[in-house]
């Protein structure tokens, strides 16, 4: 993240819709299968990876998204300096679970964005353009989804009621934002 350059040109707002990037935030996509892997996790950091499909669990400081059966996506709750690209949730993973053979990290934070979107309209907005069914995600607090929205690989999660981060990969987030303000401003 030292040469960090949004593709996000600030804020968007529309009746009962809000769009911003959060940035930075560190994001690391954490692999593995055994017993040992996921108490090393829990050991280290206080937190349980979900197991169930399409849910997350979070602690003060992170939050935890199932992927697959063995693939997690672990953000930070909190912004994370832009001086510096090391975390020291990285380093003590690498350290007990990389180096210990039980799985393999790998930072995603420059690859992928984070989009906060709120308002009553989100769910409306998503559905101009995702074929996912939203309609038992959105009153699920916790929820993840991996879908397309606007022919884009995009992660869902719901973080309150009428609050989800989007996160896309930085390379389509250009195209991504260009479709969400086009589709609310139709709203």
């Amino acid at each position: 993240m030292l040469n960090y350059k949004t593709s996000v040109k600030g804020d968007v707002t529309y009746s009962d819709l809000a769009i911003k990037e959060i940035k930075p935030i560190m994001k690391l996509i954490i692999r593995g299968k055994t017993k040992d892997f996921i108490t090393a996790i829990g050991k280290n950091f206080n937190m349980v990876l979900p197991t169930e499909a399409n849910t997350s669990t979070s602690t003060e400081k992170l939050t935890a998204f199932w992927l697959s059966p063995d693939e997690w996506m672990l953000i930070s709750n909190e912004t994370v300096s832009v001086d510096n690209n090391t975390y020291q949730v990285e380093d003590e993973l690498i350290k007990n679970i990389s180096k210990a053979k039980l799985g393999a990290v790998t930072d995603v934070s420059d690859q992928f964005i984070m989009l906060n979107i709120k308002g009553s309209k989100v769910f409306d907005l998503f559905a101009t353009g995702s074929p996912f069914n939203f309609n038992k995600f959105k009153n699920k607090k916790g929820s993840v989804a991996q879908t397309i929205l606007s022919h884009i690989d995009v992660i869902i999660h719901l973080t309150e009621i009428n609050n989800v981060n989007l996160f896309v990969r930085r390379s389509f987030s250009e195209h991504l934002l260009s479709w969400l303000n086009d589709s609310a401003s139709r709203l």
